[in-house]
């Protein structure tokens, strides 16, 4: 098989208070794992697919066979999008802060941390049923906010209103919040940015830089 579950750099209830243990443990191992088996299953009449990286795999999404693209970008984009956020996590305290270079892209781009974080957490409420909020770089090299619906992700180009490199995603489909926070998304949003990894992110933010 390709494609594996990545093992969490922490343990489940790491991340508690914002996000508790249960949820972790059927996220990853029922939805994402979901998602990996999939995508394994529809790529395996297409081994030259198969032995893509998943970077290059959501690149390539709008060019694949129309006999598996919608199974390859739901659950190749599943397994991408959270493959990232649980690297993009850490828990409380330990996830450190914004590199100045970080820091002084985001006061460029929205003028502060605080209201990038408020438009953000607006792109993550505002996003209709599911779907993901994200953080990235544009072709231009300024950092820009968007939301993609389902399992869609900024790297699918021409197929997401948002073309970017990502560097900080955010689950809101119900099942990533809902056992502990029932409807109340925005405190789900809110919460989940004592856990952010900024040391994770810093570096996904020097490696768009280089490209």
């Amino acid at each position: 098989m390709p494609f594996t579950l990545p093992e969490l750099p922490y343990a489940n209830d790491a991340l508690e208070p914002a996000i508790d243990a249960r949820t972790m443990e059927i996220h990853r191992t029922k939805h994402h794992q979901a998602y990996v088996t999939n995508l394994n299953k529809a790529l395996e009449a297409h081994p030259d697919l198969a032995s893509l990286s998943i970077e290059a795999l959501c690149a390539r999404m709008g060019s694949l066979p129309e006999s598996i693209r919608t199974a390859v970008r739901n659950n190749g984009g599943g397994h991408y999008n959270h493959s990232m956020f649980w690297r993009v996590m850490s828990p409380p305290g330990k996830g450190g802060t914004t590199s100045p270079a970080l820091a002084a892209a985001i006061d460029a781009a929205f003028g502060s941390m605080n209201s990038m974080k408020e438009k953000f957490g607006a792109a993550a409420a505002g996003r209709f049923g599911s779907g993901w909020a994200w953080l990235g770089m544009g072709g231009d090299g300024r950092l820009s906010i968007c939301s993609t619906p389902n399992q869609d992700n900024p790297l699918m180009t021409g197929l997401v209103d948002c073309a970017c490199t990502p560097i900080l995603g955010l689950d809101v489909w119900e099942h990533a919040y809902y056992l502990h926070y029932q409807n109340r998304r925005p405190d789900y949003v809110s919460a989940w940015w004592s856990v952010v990894n900024w040391n994770e992110v810093n570096q996904r933010f020097e490696a768009a830089r280089k490209k």
